[in-house]
């Protein structure tokens, strides 16, 4: 939680200054990121993501690890849906544990936890999406709803939402 509240003193400390929100992966929304990842899940960059999902979709199981708002705006393709507020009672036994998994949130703080409870379960292949959906639609990747493409994303709240550069900002 320390690492956390540095992150979010972090992202006052930049608006404070006066620097613009960053575009994709600037320097600012890096060391955010170091601040807040423990580095205990091994991070998977949006651009390999999208290629393994391209040569092999079917072999990466994604889970998004957001509320179901969030969840409801968009989420990547194919992803499967794992409350955050209810991921520490999930066993997911319906899951091989040699399975290849992807979590994913907002910006990877979230989806860094349920990560960690994957591996203390015994997944042995478990990423954390680097910079989380933020990253993925601000490399200008597409994200889905349930009636298809979308350009709408959740920005989690209006303090997270400057670093969410790209999509239309929903918040449901």
């Amino acid at each position: 939680m320390k690492r956390f509240a540095s992150g979010i003193l972090w992202l006052f400390t930049l608006s404070a200054c006066g620097q613009d929100a960053p575009a994709g992966q600037s320097p600012a929304y890096d060391q955010l990121l170091r601040t807040l990842y423990r580095e205990t899940v091994p991070t998977v960059q949006p651009a390999t993501l999208a290629q393994e999902l391209r040569k092999s979709p079917s072999t990466i199981l994604l889970l998004d690890t957001r509320t179901p708002a969030e969840y409801g705006v968009s989420h990547l393709r194919g992803a499967r849906f794992v409350d955050f507020d209810q991921y520490e009672q999930a066993t997911f036994a319906d899951v091989p544990r040699d399975r290849k998994v992807v979590v994913y949130c907002s910006v990877g703080y979230r989806s860094e936890r349920v990560g960690e409870r994957l591996q203390a379960l015994g997944f042995k292949n478990v990423r954390n999406l680097y910079g989380g959906i933020f990253q993925w639609v601000n490399e200008g990747r597409t994200v889905y709803n349930h009636h298809g493409k979308t350009q709408n994303v959740h920005p989690y709240s209006a303090l997270w939402s400057p670093w969410l550069t790209r999509g239309n900002k929903v918040y449901q």
